[in-house]
């Protein structure tokens, strides 16, 4: 399934779908986005990005296979406060037949507030473990990365 408004044939450099007011719950008593909900935030946005290679929810319930995420960094880099807009923009940096690796950098109101970096496997959740992914997903994640290679690579990556 493709993100709103963009065809599947399209693959945007950056991924820039992700954009969210914070919201009070995630706020800790200093006022400021508490520590766990850049994770959520994170999580959010690289869901979006997922859901755009046909690597969603509904390809679990398709496929018996999904998503796992095994690593996240997060860098903090600026307080973020409540009724400030978070945006995302991230990069396939790294992907192949059964790993993606993705590098997000979060901005409050424009500011860099943030840099996340995650791993992800692709699991046969019947077998219960790491399977390549099927062709036509693998496409769209070759197709993603090759969008990406032309970009700047972020200045932190956890791996080469």
């Amino acid at each position: 399934m493709a993100e709103p408004d963009v065809p599947d044939d399209v693959v945007p450099a950056p991924f820039t779908a992700y954009r969210q007011e914070v919201r009070r719950e995630w706020l800790d008593y200093n006022g400021h986005l508490n520590d766990s909900s850049y994770a959520i935030v994170l999580t959010a946005a690289h869901e979006l990005v997922l859901e755009h290679l046909g690597l969603s929810a509904a390809y679990r319930a398709s496929r018996d296979a999904s998503m796992f995420t095994v690593e996240m960094h997060l860098r903090y880099l600026a307080e973020v406060a409540g009724g400030q807009t978070l945006t995302a923009s991230t990069t396939l940096v790294e992907a192949d037949h059964k790993r993606l690796r993705l590098h997000t950098d979060l901005r409050a109101d424009g500011v860099l507030a943030a840099t996340g970096e995650c791993l992800y496997l692709h699991v046969d959740t019947v077998a219960g473990r790491t399977a390549p992914l099927p062709a036509d997903r693998q496409t769209r994640v070759d197709a993603m990365l090759a969008a990406h290679a032309v970009l700047p690579r972020p200045a932190v990556v956890t791996r080469p």
